[in-house]
């Protein structure tokens, strides 16, 4: 893996987030490794529906599970599902309130920024 489009740019980052700033960058990056290195394609099913499909590994699917309940903690207005429909195939659905659309548009942007589609 290269990490030559990690960036700390947290301009992404809501403003109800309550993970404290000085927290964010590292958050940040964990977040550009995983979608770096996990997600293998991206769809948007709705403006507040990203679906997200990720290699199958079991640590990938661990990964998620961790990432996805830190989150949720500090960014409550995230509704995450991970879901597997055979031994290579994990999904991560990520739901947002209409209110929220535009964080989903830049972690979709993000997304696709890191993973080389843009």
């Amino acid at each position: 893996m290269s990490d030559h489009h990690t960036t700390t740019d947290d301009a992404w980052i809501p403003d109800a987030c309550t993970l404290p700033a000085s927290e964010r960058p590292l958050r940040l990056a964990e977040f550009d490794r995983f979608l770096t290195e996990a997600v293998r394609g991206a769809d948007r099913v709705s403006a507040q529906h990203l679906r997200l499909r990720l290699d199958g590994a079991a640590q990938v699917e661990e990964t998620a599970r961790d990432l996805t309940a830190r989150e949720s903690s500090c960014c409550s207005f995230f509704a995450f599902d991970l879901s597997r429909s055979g031994p290579d195939s994990l999904t991560l659905d990520v739901r947002v309130p209409a209110g929220r659309v535009d964080v989903l548009d830049a972690l979709a942007d993000r997304s696709a920024s890191v993973r080389g589609e843009r």
